[in-house]
């Protein structure tokens, strides 16, 4: 069976992004385990929000969300014909904090695997410990630990690079360490691999995490978690309005023509033969691979896909933000 992704067709094997992992790779118990501390870190994060998070920005939940969820289509090259992409966790923790952003990032992943068959069902709690807990937690201890040395629109920019590398990196660890503990690869094969690749994979992560928050804290430093903008409160309608046609830009326009080169972990998947461990599908995606059914022309697919996902994950992100944070909270 061939599918496409990112555009590009390819033999036999759906091709995971970045650490999304995919039915087969896990077992039972991982899977189960790893779902379990996911549903108390969600279920964490989500009171967090609601207590935490003034109701004037609840609409960024929207825009966080659509953002990452188009910036995930758009993968980069790195070393040895292996690709990876943003997943974002820190980045949203340094503008909204590190509650919000774990129900950003569970929010297009539970899209991308519902909807676009990108992760498994099984391996959902395993996607989403890794992702958008371990990602946005870590990042975000990290980026506040280097903000005490580091002062200044400069400090705070190296400190969010390097905290989205090492969240990216510990993100990668765990994920070896599921594989591993599942009997899929073992830890003295799978730790190293994961790490070494992801280590480049970082970069990327902490380069586009640095630029996006400086541009951020430029053009509206009020959106930064621990700014205390004066003025009065500010709404943010406008701002998502362009933030979300520019969203839809990036979806249609740019994520289409990514990289197609394997990412992180089937990088890793191909080199030790794992691929034959997949499972089929548990759930029928209406649009599997980012392609929409009937449409013929692979790069239109994927952009009327990527259109689709990004309202999605707005839309959703939004009604969850509406219902999280009510109107008499605001501070």
């Amino acid at each position: 069976m061939d599918v496409t992704r990112n555009g590009t067709r390819v033999g036999g094997i759906h091709q995971v992004a970045f650490m999304h992992i995919p039915d087969g790779f896990i077992d039972g118990k991982t899977a189960a385990v790893s779902a379990a501390l996911s549903a108390a870190g969600v279920g964490l994060a989500l009171r967090q929000v609601r207590r935490e998070l003034p109701a004037r920005k609840a609409p960024l939940l929207g825009l966080s969300a659509a953002f990452l969820f188009a910036a995930q289509m758009v993968n980069f090259p790195v070393a040895g014909g292996t690709s990876g992409h943003l997943v974002g966790g820190t980045l949203v923790a340094a503008l909204l904090g590190p509650s919000a952003a774990v129900v950003v990032v569970t929010t297009v992943l539970i899209v991308q695997c519902f909807l676009f068959q990108d992760g498994g069902v099984t391996a959902l709690g395993a996607n989403i410990f890794n992702m958008a807990i371990l990602n946005s937690v870590v990042g975000y201890a990290v980026y506040r630990a280097v903000c005490h040395w580091l002062t200044g629109i400069r400090g705070r920019v190296t400190a969010i690079a390097f905290a989205a590398w090492c969240a990216t990196v510990v993100s990668a660890i765990s994920c070896a360490g599921q594989l591993a503990w599942s009997g899929t690869i073992p830890w003295a094969a799978a730790f190293p691999a994961m790490a070494a690749v992801h280590l480049f994979i970082g970069v990327g992560e902490g380069l586009i995490s640095g630029l996006v928050f400086l541009a951020v804290y430029r053009a509206r430093p009020d959106l930064i978690v621990e700014t205390q903008a004066g003025g009065g409160p500010k709404r943010f309608g406008e701002l998502v309005r362009q933030g979300l046609l520019a969203t839809l830009g990036v979806a249609v326009f740019v994520a289409p023509f990514a990289c197609s080169w394997p990412d992180g972990l089937d990088s890793v998947a191909g080199k030790f033969g794992i691929k034959h461990t997949l499972a089929a599908p548990l759930w029928p995606a209406p649009a599997p691979d980012y392609q929409v059914p009937g449409m013929h022309w692979a790069v239109g697919a994927t952009a009327v896909a990527g259109a689709i996902g990004s309202l999605v994950v707005f839309a959703l992100a939004l009604l969850m933000g509406r219902w999280l944070v009510p109107k008499s909270t605001e501070s």
